[in-house]
């Protein structure tokens, strides 16, 4: 595990830097307060609480973002571009057990444009090619959801019936649902319907957005959708965006877009982000944000496959050769971009294999390498 989290962590790190985003720390826990008044944005209900020398209940946190936003002094009309590498502690899925769990994400904070939206969703998209898979990024968008739900019902239980039918692309389950509630159900369920049954490329089903969007007046929210698709295309992951409206459905958390990461191998998401303006206006007045979380946890069910080398050069040292010039050798080849293990004689034979090529440092420290 530490490996494997130690290369991703440091792949990831240096794809978020490249683009401006700045590392954040924090904490291993905060005051229980912050996760009991904003419980409806959490995973897990499940929090570890402690009571600290002061008094204050305490929490291992079980949640990243509401960390950030709490701590990273956003300031109004600007934008904070922040990644991060955390454990957060939470019950595991399908156990009854806490769990120390890796995440790595980025978080976009404050002022949030169509760019900030597009080039979040393509370090999205490059946190999935980083992993060596094949892999999909799909993206749905909330304001549409809620729309077309809204033309069944304004109730808030049944709003979230719907969300559950959208969230498994259960079209027959908004089927019964309307039926229930209006003789006329099948009509006012059609638009809800469409999107939830869409999967496909963009070009494939944009065009069916379109049409629903129209009939319920969020054009807007439609090519909002459409630029975040439009804006892979043409870069080093195009053809990797699929249309899924399962993608979203949790209205108390998304407002817009909505998106999730799979890689070939994991039979389950590694990624999953969005727009969730609603939780932080709860501490940035008018604030806009929009992250995403890798799951290292999700990411270590990938089948390994052995690097077909440890490193570069195996260089072998005998007794009688001079430190200084093993050193040097070592120094010199790493300058030029070389990994090298130097070791004794008496332990190379069983190494040879794992190297690219075997050098030598002889007793008057000249340097040969093995034909």
């Amino acid at each position: 595990m530490f490996d494997f989290a130690d290369r991703i962590t440091s792949r990831l790190s240096g794809i978020y830097a490249g683009f401006g985003y700045s590392p954040y720390k924090m904490s291993k826990f905060e005051e229980y307060d912050l996760y009991a008044r904003n419980r409806e944005f959490l995973i897990s209900d499940g929090v570890i609480t402690f009571t600290d020398t002061d008094g204050r209940l305490m929490a291992l946190k079980p949640d990243v973002t509401l960390s950030i936003i709490k701590n990273c002094d956003a300031k109004p009309g600007q934008t904070r571009k922040l990644f991060y590498s955390e454990n957060v502690y939470r019950v595991s899925k399908g156990t009854d057990s806490f769990k120390e769990i890796l995440q790595i994400g980025l978080e976009c904070i404050g002022r949030v444009d169509g760019y900030c939206v597009a080039e979040v969703l393509y370090l999205a998209a490059l946190s999935l090619k980083a992993t060596g898979r094949g892999f999909v990024l799909d993206l749905g968008e909330q304001e549409l959801l809620t729309g077309a739900a809204l033309k069944i019902s304004d109730d808030p239980a049944v709003l979230e019936e719907l969300m559950t039918c959208v969230r498994e692309k259960n079209v027959h389950g908004v089927d019964e649902i309307a039926a229930r509630l209006n003789p006329a159900g099948a009509a006012c369920a059609a638009p809800l319907k469409t999107l939830v049954g869409l999967y496909g490329t963009p070009a494939e089903t944009l065009p069916k957005v379109a049409e629903v969007a129209a009939g319920i007046g969020l054009e807007n929210a439609y090519f909002k959708l459409k630029s975040a698709a439009d804006a892979l295309e043409g870069t080093d992951c195009a053809g990797c965006v699929r249309i899924d409206f399962s993608t979203a459905g949790d209205r108390n958390y998304y407002n817009g877009i909505a998106f999730k990461g799979y890689v070939e191998g994991v039979p389950e998401r590694v990624l999953s982000g969005g727009q969730y303006d609603r939780l932080v206006r709860r501490f940035l007045p008018d604030g806009e944000a929009i992250g995403f979380a890798v799951y290292v946890d999700s990411l270590e069910k990938l089948p390994r496959e052995r690097e077909e080398f440890d490193g570069d050069v195996l260089l072998i040292y005998g007794a009688d050769a001079p430190q200084k010039n093993v050193l040097e050798a070592v120094i010199g080849l790493n300058a030029g971009g070389l990994s090298v293990k130097a070791v004794p004689s008496d332990e190379a034979e069983a190494l040879k294999q794992r190297y690219r090529r075997t050098a030598y440092v002889d007793g008057k420290g000249d340097v040969s390498y093995e034909k």
